[in-house]
């Protein structure tokens, strides 16, 4: 048994967990076995994409972890980056062309 870290930011909160695990266990069994989501029932936590810090996990239901892992819980963007980019720079445009 080891510990690692499980960590969920939510919109309004986030949880860090410290969880003793055995070797072995996958992310997403870690994650389950943390517990965190009776900490977000309003969130889908069983379908999330998993990173360990700061990197994802492609297949984090057969990669083990190891001892120190903090297991990342990542959210759904909310809205494309480069949709968001795209229409700032369209409103600067129009902005720009009314004051001309």
């Amino acid at each position: 048994m080891f510990e690692i870290e499980v960590v969920y930011a939510g919109v309004d909160r986030q949880v860090l967990l410290t969880v003793a695990v055995a070797s072995g266990t996958s992310l997403r069994a870690a994650v389950q076995a943390s517990g965190i989501a009776a900490h977000f029932p309003e969130t889908d936590l069983a379908d999330c994409p998993l990173g360990i810090f700061g990197r994802v996990v492609v297949d984090p239901d057969t990669r083990t972890v190891q001892s120190g892992d903090r297991i990342e819980i990542y959210r759904p963007l909310l809205a494309d980056p480069k949709e968001v980019r795209r229409l700032r720079a369209a409103k600067a445009a129009l902005a720009k062309q009314q004051r001309s």
